[in-house]
């Protein structure tokens, strides 16, 4: 008989909340404002997914990244995608050390906490399908062994939106494999010039440090945080919302292509963690609504249709959480 886990108290909730700004404080000595990001980053980590970020060069994501794998005692590693990439450069190989006359695992960058696919579209097929399998087990296959990734494990990609000469589009089914995608705007004004007053003031002038950033988890630590998560209360009419929400990306003239029962999996499991990150133990639709664009938009083919009417994805999914009917009820009891 399947073990039932009890579900996370307030104070524990609480507790994982407190935690978490722990570790969002000193993200923000390192890395300058833009609270979306932070928050989605956060939120995919914690629900054991995995974030597409699409943005010009320049916005501080590997920054990011780097910040948040110190602050919870991991490590993190970048890899710039080129149309030469093979797949043997992230996962690693297996090879012949001379000296010993025996093979050895050579472990590529993937065996890290937190991993940079530095603009993903401009690797081949092949090399993308490597990652995605990884993403898609958290183990990376050399020589027929299934060897483990290391735990908390993440994959943030990126995407620049305007160069698109020598890409490789992301297949549909595989933009399905990212817990969520965000747009990564520029910062406003004020956050700026914060940024380039800290840049000016290191040692190199070049860039900002990490070396501010304090270790506030242990990785253990992070992976019991997610643990609270994952045993956060979802009402069955919260559940409900969320698959009428997916499902009703189906129905739409304005899409060929609905998302699937993974879109209405990420909303739940996102939602959880948006839930935690504000310190309660239980989801609500409100939740639901503030990561519908993210954790849908991305899981949508659009139909001829929807370009004649100019819409985007995000609008498309806006317009129809705005004619999905939210369940009703006091805090906790929805």
């Amino acid at each position: 008989m399947k073990e039932v886990h009890e579900f996370t108290s307030p104070a524990e909730a609480v507790e994982a909340a407190e935690k978490i700004e722990q570790v969002r404080a000193e993200i923000a000595r390192a890395f300058v404002g833009q609270k979306e990001l932070v928050d989605h980053a956060l939120i995919t980590l914690i629900a054991g997914g995995h974030l597409l970020v699409e943005g010009v060069p320049g916005l501080g994501k590997t920054l990011l990244v780097r910040s948040l794998a110190r602050a919870i005692g991991g490590e993190s590693k970048r890899v710039q995608f080129t149309p030469d990439l093979m797949p043997s450069d992230i996962t690693g190989n297996i090879m012949l050390d001379t000296q010993s006359g025996k093979f050895i695992t050579r472990k590529g960058p993937i065996f890290t906490n937190l991993f940079i696919a530095d603009e993903i579209n401009r690797a081949p097929a092949k090399t993308q399908a490597s990652l995605f399998e990884a993403m898609q087990e958290f183990q990376v296959s050399l020589d027929g062994a299934g060897l483990p990734l290391p735990a908390p494990f993440m994959v943030l990609a990126t995407q620049n939106p305007f160069e698109h000469e020598g890409t490789y589009p992301l297949p549909d089914a595989q933009k399905d494999r990212f817990l969520m995608k965000i747009i990564a705007d520029y910062p406003p004004a004020e956050e700026e010039k914060i940024m380039v007053a800290l840049v000016l003031a290191g040692d190199s002038g070049a860039e900002l440090s990490v070396s501010e950033v304090g270790t506030v988890l242990g990785a253990g630590e992070f992976i019991a945080i997610r643990d609270r998560a994952s045993r956060l209360r979802a009402d069955p009419l919260v559940i409900d919302y969320a698959v009428r929400l997916t499902a009703a990306t189906r129905g739409s003239s304005y899409v060929q292509s609905g998302a699937g029962p993974r879109g209405s999996l990420a909303l739940i499991r996102c939602a959880r963690a948006r839930a935690l990150l504000e310190g309660r133990d239980f989801v609500l639709p409100d939740d639901i609504k503030a990561l519908a664009s993210p954790v849908l938009a991305h899981r949508l083919t659009l139909s001829a249709e929807s370009e004649l009417e100019g819409l985007g994805d995000r609008q498309i999914i806006e317009d129809l959480v705005s004619k999905t009917e939210a369940p009703r009820g006091a805090p906790g009891e929805v």
